[in-house]
């Protein structure tokens, strides 16, 4: 009898040990954003806000108003209702301007005498500040596709310096 007491409480013993909190082992925090549109179509978590990486350039290639690679970006929408459109969506893309062009987008850095051009889908240039024509989406998930390339000054004596560079253009989507 004595024997079986003895078992119990061993067993008693590891089993409460089993319960036991375990060590902390780290921890963290988990920060959720976003915000709530009154558009007809959602933009998909990874297409709102970019990074668009334009390569590095040879300041020769920019020479002239010279041209870099056209980088083409998207931005995807979801869970689009078209029942109340008529013409579709349109972007807006604002932005600092060009020391040569209001229609170019500045770059910031050490590196100087280029802008930045954005296209959209067809390869025309975006004036900033303006509307973008407007582009038919369907019920469901939708890509408007953009591209963004340097482009040197073309002014006379224009001098490109080699260095970084960095630009924020802010969008605007606007549904006709």
């Amino acid at each position: 009898m004595k024997l079986n007491i003895l078992a119990l409480v061993v067993a008693a013993g590891f089993m409460s040990s089993s319960f036991a909190a375990a060590p902390e082992a780290g921890k963290g925090q988990i920060k959720f954003t976003g915000s709530i549109i009154e558009g007809p179509c959602s933009i998909t978590p990874g297409t709102s806000n970019q990074t668009i990486q334009l390569g590095q350039v040879s300041a020769t290639a920019l020479k002239d108003g010279g041209k870099s690679t056209p980088v083409t970006f998207q931005i995807d929408l979801e869970k689009c209702d078209t029942a109340t459109l008529k013409n579709g969506v349109t972007a807006t893309f604002t932005g600092p301007e060009s020391s040569t062009s209001v229609d170019l987008l500045g770059i910031t850095g050490s590196a100087k005498g280029a802008s930045i051009v954005l296209t959209d889908g067809a390869g025309t240039p975006i004036k900033f500040g303006t509307a973008t024509s407007p582009q038919l989406i369907m019920d469901g998930s939708n890509t408007l596709v953009f591209s963004a390339y340097l482009q040197g000054d073309a002014t006379e004596g224009a001098v490109i310096t080699p260095g970084e560079f960095t630009s924020i253009a802010n969008y605007a989507l606007a549904y006709e």
